[in-house]
């Protein structure tokens, strides 16, 4: 692998031009190409194999011209302190707002709360429902603003009117969140690297990535099912992904450099050493995402396959683009100093620190800025840096810091197991929004389960009396501890399928509410049997209990086949069982701990104001599973890049002990970067409005931080300290069955040319007297 990839670089630097024409070229053709697609498709709200879609496949075809999924507007009127909205000036104003709606286009039908005893029992409270035919993404403006009209007359007449539902949803507020993340990242980079092009090169080639990525999903939107939620997570992970893999390779090339090595020898080892590592972590990437389709949601396996090709993207260009660019500038990406000779000194007229006193400034580019007065440290000589002493810290202290470690996020993943999924609906939006302000209303008027009422359909084929057996169903329904009231039944033209609404006393987000629906299909074969009608239940409550269901049974195969796959994939990178098995441990710990930041943040409410959090409730049903498939394949980043590095100084002769240092020598600082950078990146993300949002890049910044600085900082050094050459372990049939891929590069360092400057190494620096 190594010295494949060492040849790509040497052909990438020499043939630069080229190889950024065609990048160029692939670009310009993939955004034409986007450019001449049809639009793409909304997200689709299907999840197959679950009690609640089938209840809406049976609404689609037994009510024809009307959708399941149809838009829908609840009108809500609240009268004055001491009035009531049954009084003759406020019944006329709610009557008008019907009628004018029920003109509108679009609108399929327009009920007035007097018609369909939608009035609170104190009449301080009314709501009207306006459905259209069809869903609200296909509203017109036109339909929109005649609903807005209509609602601001009845406002002018004063009663206090809000819109529920999703006719006029409200989109949340966009955050900065892209440019956040790359503003971070830009100082980042610069702090780490010292050089404007050093860290613009990364950003450079980040964006690039991200741009044919996206051309690329919008292109093939409308022949693949890509909706605009594709294009969000790709353009997240391919940015932050992006700039990891440049920052791998960049830093790897001002080793080199640091080492004598000529431009383009320097290029093409960075890429067959840190390239090779950037391979096997980019693969670990594509599993976890690719294997997002076990689960069986339609949306979830398109948001893998569009990411999982985005990452496969930023591994070409880290590969390609990145020596190539490099040979344009080969010196652009040092400091000044690094550019000159590293010994030089110079000196200057003693100052106000007095006639004797010469003070030195000592640099290397692994963060160490460091004055110091000559004499008190040896001319040439810098500060160690912080990486070296914290492994050699750990080293000498496996067993307390392991302990720590395993303890410390092991009670951070404690609130985890309260884990509540759901679906945050209008109760979780901003008060700002008319649709908090609806269901706020509504709660107060009707009671808190009036905005989650449980959806009933009755299929009556079988039935000798169709309507006795639905009001059979009904007054079954009616006497279920728990339901407050159910609606009179809605027939078909057929007659021979009804909808009930049923009402519960608690909120939809309740988990008595829960237990509520549970109770019902456990009673339903008792029901049918004494009534001859089948039915089934769905509505927000049932949908969100159905799909939880659905992501925790497939949670453990998706487990099974990630971390198997990614298992035998770094048993070959680092020849070994044990730091596979590590690698699993640690990477669990670190979700764990992060689903249990969630849990406290979103669910349980502490520190959610810190945070926008307006209103707690239940977790994302798909932010588990989708947690554990991102944060997986980010994870096994710095696990190939970190512990490839201690594998390559242990092969190259050192104890187990030293060889973590080394490694920590060299990437303890990339890594710590790369992982600031990917918490910039996500962390952007919760500067948006939208609580699902917040709750994705909290908990994928979350997640990032346990592992990069917890879990590879600390676990991973603390056990492979207590393993010694035992973690390197591999039985010997095993072994010759494997294939080599060399990812350490052992194959480049016998063939490799020898430096220009033999005196340089791997902590090239430069003193100045002043």
């Amino acid at each position: 692998m190594s010295t494949f990839l060492h040849r790509v670089a040497h052909w990438a630097f020499r043939r630069r031009r080229t190889v950024v024409l065609v990048w160029v070229a692939a670009l310009a053709a993939v955004f034409l190409g986007a450019a001449n697609s049809s639009e793409a498709p909304e997200d689709s709200a299907s999840l197959p194999g679950i009690e609640s879609q089938q209840a809406f496949d049976l609404l689609d075809e037994r009510f024809p011209g009307t959708e399941a999924d149809g838009a829908q507007a609840r009108v809500v009127f609240v009268a004055a302190d001491g009035q009531q909205v049954t009084s003759t000036a406020n019944r006329s104003a709610v009557d008008t707002l019907v009628d004018e709606v029920a003109d509108g286009p679009q609108v399929a039908g327009a009920t007035s709360p007097f018609d369909a005893h939608a009035v609170s029992e104190d009449a301080s409270t009314a709501y009207a429902t306006i459905t259209y035919r069809t869903t609200a993404d296909d509203l017109t403006e036109a339909s929109k603003e005649a609903l807005t009209e209509a609602v601001e007359h009845a406002r002018d007449a004063g009663l206090t009117v809000e819109v529920g539902g999703s006719a006029l949803e409200t989109e949340p507020a966009q955050g900065i969140g892209e440019v956040l993340g790359i503003l971070v990242a830009a100082a980042v980079l610069l702090i780490t690297f010292g050089s404007l092009a050093a860290a613009g090169l990364p950003l450079l080639t980040a964006v690039l990535g991200v741009g044919i990525s996206l051309a690329t999903i919008t292109a093939l939107g409308s022949a693949l099912g890509f909706s605009s939620t594709v294009g969000e997570l790709a353009m997240m992970l391919g940015l932050a992904v992006g700039i990891d893999y440049s920052l791998f390779v960049v830093s790897r090339y001002r080793e080199e450099r640091a080492k004598g090595h000529r431009a383009q020898e320097a290029a093409a080892l960075a890429v067959g050493t840190a390239g090779s590592a950037v391979v096997f972590a980019g693969l670990t990437v594509v599993i976890a995402l690719l294997g997002l389709s076990v689960v069986g949601v339609p949306t979830l396996t398109k948001m893998g396959v569009g990411s999982a090709g985005t990452v496969l993207v930023g591994v070409l260009i880290a590969l390609t683009a990145v020596p190539a660019l490099l040979g344009f500038w080969p010196d652009a990406v040092l400091t000044r100093r690094d550019r000159e000779d590293p010994r030089r000194t110079r000196s200057r007229r003693p100052g106000r620190f007095g006639r004797n006193r010469t003070w030195t400034w000592t640099w290397n580019w692994n963060w160490n800025w460091n004055w110091n007065r000559q004499g008190t440290t040896p001319a040439g000589t810098a500060r160690t840096p912080w990486g070296v002493h914290w492994a050699r810290f750990v080293t000498r202290r496996p067993v307390a810091v392991l302990l720590l470690t395993v303890v410390g996020l092991g009670a951070l993943a404690v609130p985890s197991l309260n884990l509540r999924m759901g679906m945050p609906g209008a109760e979780s939006k901003p008060t700002t929004t008319t649709e908090r302000r609806a269901y706020d209303a509504l709660a107060d008027g009707f009671g808190p389960g009036f905005n989650g009422p449980l959806t009933v359909v009755v299929d009556v084929r079988g039935a000798d009396d169709p309507a006795a057996a639905v009001t059979g169903v009904s007054d079954r329904l009616a006497d279920i501890e728990g339901i407050v009231s159910v609606s009179p039944p809605h027939f078909n033209e057929a007659k021979d399928t009804a909808v009930v609404s049923a009402v519960p006393s608690t909120g939809p987000a309740g988990e008595q509410t829960q237990d509520l629906v549970r109770t019902i299909r456990d009673e339903r074969p008792a029901i049918e049997s004494a009534t001859g009608a089948e039915f089934q239940v769905t509505g927000t409550t049932a949908l969100n209990i159905d799909v939880g269901r659905k992501m925790q049974d497939a949670l453990v195969p998706y487990l099974a086949v990630v971390v198997g796959l990614a298992f035998l994939l770094l048993m070959v990178v680092f020849r070994s069982i044990l730091v596979p098995v590590k690698a699993a441990l640690g990477f669990l710990l670190s979700v764990g701990a992060a689903l249990g930041a969630i849990v406290t943040v979103f669910q349980e409410g502490h520190g959610a104001g810190v945070f926008g959090v307006e209103e707690t409730g239940p977790i994302m049903s798909t932010m588990p599973i989708f947690l554990v498939g991102i944060v997986f394949g980010l994870a096994m980043d710095y696990q190939v890049f970190l512990v490839s590095r201690i594998r390559e100084a242990h092969i190259h002769g050192e104890q187990p002990g030293q060889a973590v240092v080394t490694g920590f020598r060299h990437s303890a600082q990339v890594v710590g970067a790369a992982a600031l950078i990917m918490m910039a990146v996500f962390g952007g993300f919760m500067t948006g409005g939208e609580s699902m949002v917040k709750m994705v890049g909290f908990g994928l910044a979350s997640a990032v931080f346990f592992d990069a600085f917890v879990v590879r900082m600390a676990f991973v050094p603390a056990v492979l300290a207590l393993l010694g050459k035992r973690a390197w372990w591999l039985p010997g049939r095993l072994d010759r069955l494997l294939p080599r891929v060399d990812v350490e590069g052992e194959a480049l360092t016998r063939r490799a040319p020898a430096p220009d400057d033999a005196s340089g190494d791997d902590d090239r620096r430069e003193s100045v007297t002043v």
